[in-house]
């Protein structure tokens, strides 16, 4: 604190945030994603297009539907669920859960589950047949903090200090800037270091709160992993007690091993029709076909903060209304709002256009925010560059990592989307090849990048990225549902929206290449050392 606290918090600031700039910014691209992960889902499976097209049936007759193919493909399931169609998902989603076989592990109990699933046509129950084995937006979301190629609880660890890291850096930031919000209306092109951080400044104040709320609440979505001493102290070793107060909901009854047949669902709808004004998201039957058997209506999202949404609980021998969920207490409320918060839970459309705007702007500000340090670094080293020396390894570390990361992800993205309907829907393992194919692309661009940190190559990275988002819909038009059609049909506008965004991003991308494009001087200077070109490149 010798140098001052601005002083002191601008070093803070630098390298708090250029030590998981990269990770960050796999984070920001993957979790902005993922507010449209339904839509992304659809859109990586042609095959249900056909029917999410057909106009959409009351949910009496859709449950009825789904009840039907339920009893028969696994009547003796602990658990049936049944995800009605909405504005985002236009198809009955029914999926159930056998009883576990002894000695199989909790990975091969999701593995399990998810093959255990049909998607089903509302109006006609037919199953929509041969939906191609992929993850779709599921994958994006679930790498915005599990990561891949390593267990879950290591990958949650890793994001977990990744978000305090970021955290530090925004209250920094903040503190550092003295004339932050004056800099915000002020865009100096052509400036060198000036303009980066003029970009860095606008980008981060236009969505300041959102990033302070997405980073903090990232965090508490997992407080009982970050800081697990409070509940040891209450509950010791009991983990259970302590879930089953804190999660009073996920509280299960026992089967009676004595077969009901299981009521009309019709007016247990009805029911929940009145209570809410409007007909539940989810339908979970608990032991069907069982004397003690439980029906749980789940209201639609979109009412609350809160990510845990009302529920009512009826006996599935008789229909009678058994409970309604209750007020949770004010920790619980204020975790579930928070939780609701970051995953934008309770967003309508506009909503979620603007928060995935905001992710958009965290991910321009992480960028932008790596680019500044390099910039400020080469200009230190700029006599050494001119006397024909070479810059230090961290400087030429950081470029690298600069094109890997920021032009690299693009390219990931666009070889994940087109991995999606290149490969044969048939395949084996079809779903781990697709996130192989993103992991693989992006491999190659941070290879690309430390062999040759220059200008060219971020020209060459950049370009990629552009034809591979930015053909996108003509590759859907010739493999799924092009425009012309998704763009007229209320139940495809959501393959028309990933079209188009996908689209602008890559037509982004094609201008960033060619604003990268060799000045014409060029070709009469003589040869220069690769990071002088790396170098211009960031001014």
């Amino acid at each position: 604190m010798k140098e001052g606290l601005r002083q002191s918090m601008a070093w803070l600031h630098t390298w708090s945030g250029l030590l998981v700039c990269w990770v960050l910014l796999l984070i920001f691209v993957c979790g902005t994603s993922a507010y449209y992960r339904d839509e992304i889902s659809l859109w990586m499976k042609p095959e249900l297009h056909g029917a999410a097209a057909r106009p959409a049936a009351p949910p009496a007759v859709a449950v009825a539907h789904a009840v039907t193919v339920l009893q028969e493909r696994a009547p003796k399931a602990t658990r049936w669920i049944i995800d009605l169609p909405d504005g985002r998902t236009p198809l009955v989603n029914a999926n159930w859960t056998n009883p576990p076989k002894k000695g199989m592990s909790m990975a091969e109990r999701r593995a399990a589950f998810r093959r255990q699933a049909v998607m089903l046509d509302p109006s006609t129950g037919a199953e929509v047949a041969g939906p191609r084995d992929t993850r779709g937006g599921e994958f994006l979301y679930r790498m915005h903090f599990d990561l891949y190629y390593m267990p879950a609880i290591w990958g949650r660890w890793i994001v977990g200090i990744c978000a305090m890291f970021m955290l530090v850096a925004i209250v920094s930031g903040v503190i550092t800037h003295k004339r932050i919000f004056k800099d915000f209306f002020t865009f100096r092109p052509k400036k060198g270091q000036r303009s980066w951080l003029d970009g860095h400044n606008a980008t981060a104040v236009l969505a300041l709160p959102f990033h302070l709320m997405i980073t903090y609440t990232g965090i508490v979505t997992l407080m009982f992993m970050y800081m697990p001493a409070p509940t040891k102290a209450l509950y010791g070793d009991d983990q259970k007690t302590m879930f089953a107060e804190v999660f009073p909901d996920n509280e299960r009854i026992k089967s009676a091993k004595v077969h009901a047949p299981l009521a009309d669902l019709a007016p247990i709808l009805a029911q929940a029709q009145v209570a809410w004004g409007q007909a539940p998201a989810r339908i979970i039957v608990n032991h069907p076909n069982d004397l003690n058997a439980t029906v749980q209506l789940v209201r639609q999202a979109g009412t609350q903060l809160s990510n845990i949404e009302p529920s009512l609980t009826f006996s599935g021998a008789s229909g009678a209304l058994l409970a309604s969920s209750g007020e949770p207490s004010g920790v619980s409320a204020m975790r579930r709002a928070f939780y609701g918060l970051h995953v934008a839970h309770f967003a309508q459309p506009l909503l979620r256009a603007l928060f995935f705007l905001c992710g958009l702007a965290g991910c321009a500000m992480v960028a932008t925010g790596a680019l500044l340090w390099g910039v400020k670094e080469r200009q230190k080293c700029a006599k050494v560059l001119a006397s024909g020396g070479r810059p230090g390894f961290g400087v030429r570390l950081v470029d690298a990592l600069n094109i890997g990361a920021i032009a690299g992800l693009p390219i990931a993205l666009g070889a994940y989307f087109w991995s999606n309907r290149l490969l044969p829907p048939g395949l084996e393992n079809r779903a781990a090849l697709e996130a192989n194919c993103f992991f693989a692309a992006w491999a190659c661009a941070a290879v690309l990048a430390q062999l040759r940190p220059t200008r060219r190559t971020w020209q060459l990275q950049l370009a990629l990225g552009a034809v591979l988002l930015g053909g996108v819909p003509l590759l859907n038009a010739v493999t799924g549902t092009h425009l012309g059609v998704s763009l007229f049909t209320p139940g495809l506008r959501a393959l028309a929206g990933v079209d188009l965004v996908l689209c602008a991003v890559g037509a982004l991308l094609g201008c960033a290449a060619w604003w990268m494009r060799p000045k014409v001087h060029a070709a009469r200077a003589p040869r220069i050392a690769p990071m002088q070109n790396a170098m211009e490149a960031a001014k």
